[in-house]
């Protein structure tokens, strides 16, 4: 509220120079009930509100403007006041807004997912739009009072699939829903009479595909996650130098660069603040950046100089599932359209595409162990704290699995290399820890087995994640977890899976909100 407690205020994003506007507010007289940039913001607009000439049928929208010309900072707001019932002024820069467009009714929201049971048309702003929303209508402007250029769109997907259904929680419903993800990852994409793929959207000739030097793929979270093991996938399958960083921490590098770079952003929403950020100074220098998103309409998709939409359908779960399945897929696809522009044989090219396509069965055939999984949740769910441990593409599953359980559960869990357990891992291991060793039968096979021995040799508890047909597995784990045969690449999409039902289940055995965990937002749009 501000000053006069007849205007209120929402706010999105971080107002960096809220203390200098507080000091020269609580000069003028305002007081303060928080210690948040927020009421600073709704005090100012206030202030302006009050200064501002009675007769002004646009003051409230005028007194925003005005206000925010003095901000420094992101923000998405919605401001309401007394003396202008049926009115609501929003206005963005850096954090998301969206409108919804109903039959006379309006809305604003700052993830389009959230209207999909009312209306299913939308117009995302732009930085330094202003808008003002009644029930029947709706205008837009720029911040200078001139009139914006909008698009009025249509949501990708139907109000159901925002819903519930037969599931007691979105998190369980959304990783039910992967092998239906894999299929919209890869349809129309996947080229056998070629064994390539094809990603148009990359808005790419197949020149400037071949020359590319290096991919640097940014994230955060889950999102970087699939990035480590689309790294590996570009390194090991098609000969392409490439790395991850954190989109945090990259734009305030100053990295010398081959020339030839291409920058992808990985960002489920599409407008997670630092992952923006990170591509708009990979722009900056001159780079191609590429954007991977679920959202058609984001700033990621609008701004970047091509991509891949992941059209995973909405994802509701705080917790990252079908996303992080989907945008590995996709950076599988990546893999193989460059792969066979360079060293990659069209037998491999081939498997790989025969692989894609059984992924669907195989992770329904994954799901069917839901019942096995919740058990081992119920006997480890009193753990204060759970290691997860994997190998080349498996180490960042083991990150993933570590981040899924410490996000909703709120046990301490941690991923390793497994190479690296002996050198200081081993400390944490005691008959109170669970360790969960990612340990498909592959080139490292005899490696993982060496882990899980030093682990059981220490008295550590074992939950392994093996391949279907591996007998010698249970010799060596206290528990094991099944999942079927692919391609090595590929494997992670496979291995993630029961370790999200693990997460799940172990949260549900702890009473937690699982789809709401505490201190977490599902889209990260502030830094």
């Amino acid at each position: 509220m501000d000053h006069s407690g007849k205007l209120a205020l929402v706010h999105n994003g971080v107002i960096e120079n809220y203390q200098p506007l507080k000091r020269a507010l609580i000069e003028e007289g305002h007081e303060f009930k928080s210690a948040t940039d927020t009421e600073v913001l709704a005090h100012l607009i206030g202030k302006h509100y009050a200064d501002s000439a009675e007769s002004n049928g646009r003051r409230l929208t005028d007194a925003v403007r005005n206000a925010l010309q003095e901000v420094k900072g992101t923000y998405g707001i919605a401001v309401m006041h007394e003396d202008h019932p049926g009115l609501i002024v929003g206005a963005r820069r850096g954090s998301p807004l969206v409108l919804g467009i109903g039959e006379n009714e309006m809305f604003l929201c700052s993830d389009a997912t959230a209207l999909a049971p009312y209306t299913q048309k939308v117009v995302y702003l732009k930085d330094f739009d202003v808008v003002e929303v009644r029930s029947d209508e709706f205008g837009i402007e720029t911040m200078g009072s001139g009139d914006a250029d909008y698009e009025v769109k249509r949501l990708e997907f139907a109000p159901e699939a925002a819903e519930l259904g037969e599931f007691p929680h979105f998190m369980l419903k959304e990783i039910y829903e992967q092998p239906q993800t894999i299929e919209n990852a890869i349809r129309g994409r996947l080229n056998p009479e070629e064994a390539s793929a094809q990603l148009g959207g990359l808005n790419m000739t197949p020149a400037q595909l071949r020359d590319i030097d290096r991919v640097i793929v940014l994230g955060c979270g889950t999102a970087l996650h699939a990035g480590m093991i689309g790294a590996h996938m570009l390194e090991n399958m098609a000969f392409v130098a490439a790395e991850t960083d954190f989109a945090s921490e990259y734009r305030f590098k100053n990295r010398p660069l081959e020339r030839k770079t291409v920058f992808f952003a990985v960002s489920q929403s599409g407008e997670t603040a630092d992952t923006l950020g990170a591509m708009r100074e990979a722009r900056r220098k001159g780079f191609l950046a590429l954007g991977i998103c679920n959202n058609v309409g984001s700033t990621i998709a609008r701004e970047s100089d091509g991509g891949v939409y992941m059209h995973a359908g909405p994802e509701i779960g705080v917790a990252a599932t079908k996303s992080f399945v989907s945008q590995t897929a996709i950076l599988g696809l990546l893999t193989l359209c460059l792969g066979r522009m360079r060293q990659m044989s069209a037998s491999t090219g081939r498997e790989i595409i025969q692989a894609y396509e059984k992924l669907p069965g195989q992770i329904m055939k994954i799901l069917k162990q839901n019942e096995h999984i919740a058990a081992l949740a119920k006997k480890y769910c009193q753990a204060h704290s759970m290691l997860f441990v994997g190998r080349q593409y498996n180490y960042p599953v083991a990150l993933e699995a570590a981040l899924k359980m410490k996000e909703i559960s709120y046990i301490h869990a941690a991923g390793f290399a497994a190479g690296e357990l002996k050198h200081g891992i081993i400390a944490l291991i005691d008959p109170q820890t669970p360790s969960v060793c990612i340990c498909p039968e592959d080139s490292l096979y005899e490696k993982n087995i060496s882990t899980i021995q030093e682990i059981k040799a220490r008295r550590g508890p074992v939950i392994a994640v093996a391949t279907e047909g591996d007998t010698e597995i249970q010799n060596h784990a206290d528990d094991v977890i099944f999942v079927p045969r692919t391609v090595e690449m590929l494997q992670p999409i496979l291995n993630i899976i029961p370790l999200q039902l693990l997460s799940y289940h172990t949260a549900v055995a702890l009473g937690r909100d699982v789809d709401k965990p505490r201190n977490l937002a599902k889209s990260v749009t502030v830094e």
